[in-house]
C-alpha cells in the first residue's frame, strides 16, 4: 500500500505560526486569524475526505479548483494521487508533472513522479526522482524511506541502509505512519525480496538502538524465509541490540533454511 496524504493550500500557508514559535493563546489565534473562504472551507472538505481514503469524492472538487488555479502547484498534486491509489498511474503522473511544472521546487510532486517509476519496477529512474527530491528539500524522512526502498530494489544495500538510517534520524517513526505525512506518497510495497528488506530495516533500527523495532524487523525477515538473518550475530551495527531478550528471541528460533555462515549480511 501508498500512504496518500493532502498538502496545505499555499493560501493557508501563511497564517501558520512559524517553527519554534512560542505557543499561543488558542483563543487569541482564532481571532487573529482570517475567515477560511469558501473555496478554502470546500478544498478542506476535500482533505478530509482523501484522509478518510473517500477518493473519489476527493478528487471531483481538486479538478474544479484547478479550472480557477492553473498554476496551483498543490492542487495538482492531490489531485494525482487518488488517481494513483485506483491504478492509473498515467492520469496520476499527468497531474504530479502538471505540478512540478507549475513549482519547480515542489519537491512532493518530484517524490511522487518517483513513486511511479518505483511502482513499475523502474528502480534507478524513482532513485533519481528521489535524489531530486531531497535536493529540493532535504529534511522529508519520507524521502529518504522511498530512496531506500528504491535502492533495495537495485540491491544497493550499503546505501539502502544509509538511506533508511537518515529517515529514522529525521522521524523515528517514518516506517509506522499509515497517514499525515504532507503531500507526499510513501512507498509501502515493497521489492522482489521482502526478506532483504526487512533485514535491512531491523539493522537500520539497530544501528539506531531500537531494539523493540529491530527485534520486529527480523522476525519479519525470518518469517520472509530470508536465509542469511544468523549473520545478525556477528554483524557490528547489531553491537548495540544483540543482547537485548527481544533480539535474541528472533534468533533462538530456527527454522531448517537458516544457516550460520558468516559475513552473509547484503552490502
Amino acid at each position: 500500500p501508498l500512504v496518500l496524504v493532502a498538502g496545505v493550500s499555499p493560501a493557508r500557508q501563511d497564517s501558520q505560526a512559524p517553527a519554534g514559535a512560542p505557543p499561543t493563546n488558542p483563543a487569541q489565534e482564532t481571532a487573529s486569524k482570517p475567515p477560511m473562504t469558501p473555496r478554502e472551507l470546500a478544498e478542506l472538505r476535500a482533505d478530509i475526505l482523501m484522509a478518510r481514503r473517500e477518493l473519489a469524492p476527493a478528487a471531483g472538487p481538486y479538478k474544479q479548483f484547478l479550472l480557477h488555479k492553473k498554476k496551483n502547484a498543490v492542487l495538482p498534486n492531490k489531485t494525482g494521487m487518488p488517481y494513483q491509489k485506483w491504478g492509473a498511474a498515467r492520469r496520476a503522473e499527468q497531474y504530479y508533472k502538471k505540478a512540478a511544472h507549475a513549482d519547480k521546487h515542489f519537491s512532493s510532486a518530484v517524490n511522487n513522479l518517483g513513486t511511479l517509476q518505483y511502482a513499475k519496477g523502474n528502480y534507478r529512474k524513482a532513485i533519481k526522482y528521489y535524489k531530486k527530491a531531497l535536493r529540493l528539500a532535504n529534511d522529508q524522512p519520507a524521502f529518504y524511506s522511498n530512496l531506500g526502498y528504491a535502492y533495495c530494489g537495485t540491491k544497493q544495500y550499503a546505501l539502502a541502509i544509509q538511506a533508511f538510517s537518515r529517515a529514522l534520524a529525521l522521524d523515528p517513526k517514518v516506517f509506522e505512519r499509515h497517514g499525515g505525512l504532507g503531500p507526499i506518497v510513501q512507498q509501502r510495497s515493497t521489492p522482489p525480496d521482502p526478506g532483504v528488506l526487512h533485514f535491512l530495516l531491523a539493522k537500520s533500527y539497530a544501528l539506531a538502538g531500537d531494539a523493540e523495532h529491530a527485534a520486529l524487523y527480523l522476525k519479519m525477515a525470518r518469517d520472509d524465509g530470508y536465509k542469511k538473518l544468523l549473520s545478525a550475530k556477528t554483524d557490528p551495527a547489531f553491537a548495540r541490540v544483540i543482547k537485548d531478550a527481544r533480539v535474541q528471541a528472533v534468533l533462538r528460533v530456527r527454522p531448517p533454511f537458516l544457516t550460520d555462515e558468516k559475513n552473509q549480511t547484503p552490502d
